[in-house]
């Protein structure tokens, strides 16, 4: 008998569905027993144990958050480094291994995993930094001390492959002279400045250089990780997304300080999801480093646009495809003034590219596309309609970093199916142009759905082909919650009707299966499932926390808090998936498919083995 995996996959390409992936950062990954240091490691065996049930349950690819380092501070992996991958992430046996020549002892490494926090369920990302960080620093002094020695075989080896790591990877010693810096400053006073010169950078990596050295090794062994990580999804046929953050670490801010802009911070303009804005604290690149003059006056890339592409040469040499955090940062950002008020400033902010003579943001108008005419001054400054018109011209200078993102996805050869771009609830008309231009969708959350409004953007039926649907993401609360939430105050009614409807069930069912479902949270939420698939949106994308049946979302926008971020996929997966399963408490996506089909009309036959799937029969 066919595997439920290969049901599902005809169930998907029956309903035009390009791609199913799963939403889970690298943090909340589960492992074996004894294999990390109390955060996920996806290169762990038992993160690729997850990655191979992922795939038997029929999705085809798995959205990872940004791999950045983070700080103890702050744990949000959207404020964390472009380039060095998070040390918490380490795998420690691998620093046993014979590979490396043994550089750290296995009981020594035992010891580490062994002093994680006990009983938690949740990411202990203190202890793993520190215990990461200093079996790196330990693997170091023992590879220096080998190689000294002369040492042939595994530490010859390395030596020769941490070479050609840091003769390719510009970023290192940067990235590590500002951990050298940090380390050395007294907490309040600032960190003198990356040089901007090349040969002073030289010269202070090279004063520095046994501590530019051991950084290197350990970014070196963290990348080794992803390169198995990278082989075994491939192996299991499954595609790994990267996430371009929008936001920006303390780190790679205190290096690319020249390329910002003075003054002003991004954050996300006041919104049906946020009506008071949020206040990221996010850097902004200036527009004058875009371009540069070269040769016989031909414009060329500037500094920004060449940071940019190295970005992105880095993120897709890694992973498949690519997630587009925040586009609307890319294209048209909100910016406010830096400042001790920051929600009030951040109300009170501006599109960069759209505000050519307003009185509170003078500074801004020497950035203008849109010019004073083609403002709607009616309509609030955050308005998607703020701005009305748009020559084809004006749309191309809005285009020019989301251009380059786009030129560098297709050199890679990633496809537009590669390419999911985040625009949310805000979509002002410059970003519609820009993503329309290049063939881009968007995101449907459809728990966000305003049923009242026909036209609104969340509901699935206003989705277009190349969009992605969702129920919800890492921000929102799981359909869980939510369909709790319905029930409870009331719009479970209108819920099922509205479910009822796109998944066009016979008139005679559909009275009392909106009856039933109206009052039932678990069924309501997998009747919000199996929306998504119905179309026109040809990729879904499924939160981890939802598929699992979580009740507790893994942020909170907002707010500061020791359980955002830090939430983890219990090492029990299989049999708590199954569990819920059996009880309507998790996403079954056999019962989902088949509802789908259903509606649709087509593979009747499909329809019914997978019904015989439902609700965790053959689950993996």
């Amino acid at each position: 008998m066919r595997p439920v995996r290969q049901r599902v996959r005809e169930a998907l390409l029956a309903l035009g569905i390009r791609r199913l992936l799963l939403a889970v950062h690298d943090a909340a990954f589960p492992s074996g027993p004894d294999e990390d240091l109390g955060h996920g490691a996806p290169a762990s065996a038992g993160g690729g144990a997850f990655l191979a049930w992922v795939r038997d349950l029929g999705f085809d690819g798995v959205q990872l958050g940004p791999p950045g380092a983070t700080s103890e501070a702050n744990p949000s992996p959207y404020d964390a480094t472009w380039f060095s991958r998070n040390p918490a992430a380490l795998v420690p046996a691998a620093l046993a291994g014979p590979e490396v020549g043994a550089l750290v002892p296995a009981e020594r490494v035992a010891a580490c995993v062994a002093a994680r926090p006990a009983g938690s369920d949740r990411v202990s990302l203190g202890h793993a930094l520190a215990a990461a960080r200093g079996l790196l620093g330990e693997a170091a002094t023992a590879f220096r001390a080998r190689r000294a020695r002369g040492e042939r075989g595994a530490i010859a080896a390395l030596d020769r492959e941490l070479s050609a790591f840091r003769a390719r990877s510009g970023w290192l010693a940067r990235d590590a002279i500002f951990e050298v810096l940090r380390s050395a400053r007294a907490a309040p006073d600032p960190l003198p400045p990356w040089p901007v010169a090349p040969e002073a950078q030289a010269a202070l990596a090279a004063r520095h250089e046994a501590e530019v050295e051991s950084y290197a090794l350990a970014q070196l062994l963290l990348h080794r990780q992803h390169r198995r990580l990278r082989a075994l999804a491939k192996g299991l046929r499954l595609f790994l997304f990267g996430d371009l953050q929008v936001g920006m670490s303390e780190r790679d801010e205190w290096a690319f300080e020249p390329l910002l802009l003075r003054g002003y911070r991004l954050g996300a303009p006041p919104s049906r999801t946020n009506p008071a804005g949020q206040a990221w604290h996010y850097p902004v690149l200036d527009p004058a480093a875009y371009r540069a003059t070269g040769a016989a006056g031909r414009a060329e890339d500037g500094p920004a646009i060449a940071l940019l592409r190295a970005r992105l040469a880095k993120l897709l040499e890694e992973h498949d495809g690519l997630r587009i955090d925040h586009p609307h940062g890319l294209v048209c950002p909100w910016v406010y003034r830096a400042g001790p008020d920051p929600d009030r400033a951040v109300r009170d902010g501006a599109r960069l590219f759209s505000s050519p003579d307003l009185p509170d943001h003078p500074d801004l108008a020497r950035y203008a596309i849109a010019r004073p005419e083609q403002l709607d001054r009616s309509r609030p400054r955050h308005a998607d309609d703020w701005v009305r018109e748009l020559d084809e011209a004006q749309v191309e200078r809005y285009a020019s970093l989301l251009d380059v993102v786009m030129e560098e996805a297709r050199a890679a050869g990633r496809g537009l199916d590669r390419i999911a771009c985040e625009v949310l609830s805000t979509q002002p008309l410059p970003l519609r142009r820009v993503i329309e231009r290049q063939g881009l969708g968007r995101f449907r959350v459809t728990q966000k759905a305003d049923l009242e409004r026909a036209d609104d953007v969340y509901r699935g039926e206003n989705a277009r082909p190349e969009d992605w649907v969702l129920l919800g993401n890492h921000d929102t609360p799981t359909i869980w919650q939510v369909a709790e939430q319905w029930v409870a105050s009331g719009a479970g009614a209108g819920q099922a009707r509205y479910a009822g409807e796109r998944l066009r069930l016979p008139e005679a069912e559909r009275a009392g299966w909106e009856r039933r479902v109206a009052g039932d949270p678990a069924a309501l939420a997998q009747a919000r499932f199996a929306d998504l698939f119905v179309g026109p949106a040809s990729h879904v994308l499924v939160s981890f926390g939802d598929l699992l049946g979580f009740r507790e979302p893994y942020n909170v926008p907002g707010t500061v808090s020791a359980r955002n971020w830090t939430q983890r996929i219990p090492r029990d997966y299989r049999t708590a998936y199954r569990t819920l399963l059996g009880a309507g408490r998790a996403l079954d996506l056999p019962r989902a498919l088949a509802a789908a089909l259903r509606a649709r009309g087509v593979s009747p036959a499909l329809a019914g083995s997978l019904e015989q799937d439902a609700g965790g029969r053959g689950a993996p």
